[in-house]
């Protein structure tokens, strides 16, 4: 094998299927709190589920993400274990009426399943900025 057959660094840097993954840490943790996977400033989202094209404090485009129905999926699976665990302790403990079960739990699910879903998808979206899925 000569040296003319090794491919030149640049060229494997260029094609995306050789090039290596960025940290995994710090693009979930920016991504939980709703920041830019790149460079953790500029905000990754224009409105509550909306991400934005470009962060605007880097420039990184974020056209290319493709959360789903993977942050729902999540924010379900999250809420229902930690609220059902909650009502299982709650009736055990003290036993209040249906009415008030119903009520206070209701209000805790929607609103810790509606903080969850767009944590959840800064987070897949940081995934998928790490492993350079989607054309990241």
């Amino acid at each position: 094998m000569s040296d003319l057959d090794i491919p030149l660094r640049t060229e494997i840097m260029a094609d995306p299927a050789v090039r290596p993954d960025r940290p995994m840490g710090p693009a979930l943790r920016r991504g939980l709190v709703r920041r830019c996977p790149n460079c953790g400033e500029g905000h990754l989202f224009d409105g509550y589920l909306k991400l934005s094209a470009e962060c605007p404090a880097c420039g990184e485009d974020l056209s290319h993400a493709r959360a789903d129905d993977g942050p729902a999926y999540l924010s379900i699976l999250l809420t229902a274990k930690v609220m059902g665990t909650l009502q299982l302790v709650t009736y055990e403990t003290f036993q209040p009426s249906p009415w008030v079960m119903a009520g206070t739990f209701s209000v805790g699910v929607i609103a810790m399943a509606l903080y969850l879903l767009p944590r959840f998808k800064g987070m897949i979206v940081g995934i998928q900025w790490a492993k350079r899925m989607h054309g990241f």
